[in-house]
């Protein structure tokens, strides 16, 4: 089944109030997915000269100061900070060394994202427990996209926990199945793309990162995959500046749209927008079958 959130901050003000606003919508949800969550949030870009890695550890108490230590002697500053299982690595070392150095010496560690702005964070467990422990209601930032999972397909692990990313500063939540998943991954991993689950979301994800890296919007990605996209999909994207949100040619899988002038709000069922301030006024709108929608920071 699978539940979906997303809100955009038009104003200032409201990017304060982003997770405080967001986690209730999340937490609402993890009534169409109780085995995982997740929450990519996207807040001010630093400098162009370095990147910001998602970390995660499947292990209760990781030593996350050591890893600093360690990576601080062998590549140079960065900066660090953790929660339980999470840290984030901003550093000016170029993406690829990263991960070379994590996977050389930390190979139990995840990279969940890398980019200039995005943050995320995905467990496994019932969503209300997973935004406590990380304290999605803290967040602040200009837009943020969230997933709840009742597995349906593949294991139930964080790594199948969605958000799903691809390249920088892309992510991707998907309500749905897809049934030619395996034949978008052979021809992706003839292009040199590698999968890290096998799980149908990230042969979408992979796909649109990879017409994206071609020279395409994300826009005109999503054109060319309702034409290699098979099954039932609602998907909402978000990059550093946009959040976009398609369903597939028969609309089987529920979205509903609330734009308003502080924000935009996206989810799979109203009751989890109710509480937003100013919804009595907010246009609510479900979106049609095979209509991009996309909305600007």
């Amino acid at each position: 089944m699978c539940g979906i959130v997303g809100l955009l901050a038009r104003t200032p003000d409201f990017r304060q109030r982003l997770g405080e606003c967001l986690a209730p919508m999340l937490v609402c949800m993890g009534d169409r997915g109780p085995d995982s969550a997740g929450l990519a949030v996207f807040t001010a870009e630093i400098p162009s000269a370095r990147r910001q890695f998602s970390l995660f550890s499947s292990a209760g108490h990781f030593d996350w100061i050591g890893l600093r230590d360690r990576f601080t002697e062998d590549m140079g500053s960065a900066e660090f900070e953790s929660i339980e299982n999470h840290a984030r690595l901003a550093t000016a070392v170029s993406p690829d060394q990263a991960r070379h150095w994590l996977a050389e010496h930390y190979p139990q560690i995840h990279v969940l994202s890398v980019g200039r702005s995005i943050e995320l964070y995905k467990d496994e467990g019932h969503p209300a427990e997973i935004a406590a422990r990380y304290r999605f209601d803290r967040l602040t930032g200009s837009h943020a996209v969230g997933h709840t999972r009742m597995a349906t397909e593949s294991a139930v692990t964080p790594a199948h926990a969605h958000p799903y990313t691809a390249g920088e500063d892309f992510c991707l939540v998907h309500n749905g199945s897809l049934s030619n998943p395996w034949s978008l991954r052979r021809m992706l991993e003839k292009k040199g793309i590698r999968f890290e689950t096998d799980n149908d979301t990230e042969a979408a994800c992979r796909y649109l990162e990879w017409r994206m890296s071609q020279g395409d919007t994300l826009e005109k990605a999503l054109q060319e995959a309702f034409g290699e996209l098979d099954g039932f999909y609602t998907l909402l994207m978000a990059t550093a500046d946009k959040l976009v949100l398609v369903r597939d040619a028969f609309a089987c899988k529920p979205a509903i749209v609330a734009e308003a002038p502080e924000y935009v709000a996206v989810s799979s069922e109203f009751r989890s927008l109710a509480h937003l301030p100013g919804i009595q006024q907010a246009r609510l709108f479900e979106p049609v079958p095979e209509e991009i929608y996309s909305w600007s920071v």
